[in-house]
């Protein structure tokens, strides 16, 4: 099994939670962490050549946001704690897209936090964990 531990991460204290404990383990085995961001985009279909210009504008500043406000700030408290620190930010579906990034880098494992919404709020919006260990390649770990 891979020492590259993959951990969605989204600025939540959750979030937090699910990656100090990925460090832990990494720096206890001498792997690395791999802090994944998603940015979920739903596609528009019918879009006029200005509606499209101006929508990959828009992604391009989303993007440069999330690495500034977000994956910089959180890659550099991260570091110097024993593990190797990566980052990545992508678009799409949260689960499918970090099943994407925990294949593409042949991570041992994924890490999440736990929201702590209601089973109802689960069931009505979705679950990005209950989506992981239904489909991940690798295990899951949920973190509360």
């Amino acid at each position: 099994m891979s020492g590259k531990f993959v951990v969605g991460y989204d600025g939540s204290e959750a979030a937090q939670r699910a990656l100090e404990f990925a460090i832990d383990r990494a720096a206890a085995q001498g792997g690395s962490v791999l802090i994944a961001h998603v940015l979920e985009w739903s596609p528009y279909s019918f879009l006029t050549p200005n509606e499209l210009e101006e929508r990959h504008k828009r992604r391009r500043e989303e993007l440069e946001r999330a690495e500034t406000a977000l994956m910089a700030p959180v890659v550099k408290a991260a570091s110097g704690k024993g593990a190797e620190i990566e980052s990545v930010i992508r678009y799409g579906r949260i689960a499918e897209v970090l099943c994407d990034i925990a294949k593409e880098n042949e991570a041992g494992q994924i890490f999440i936090g736990r929201n702590g919404h209601s089973a109802w709020g689960a069931r009505v919006f979705g679950s990005v964990a209950s989506a992981l260990v239904q489909t991940a390649p690798v295990p899951c770990t949920i973190v509360p």
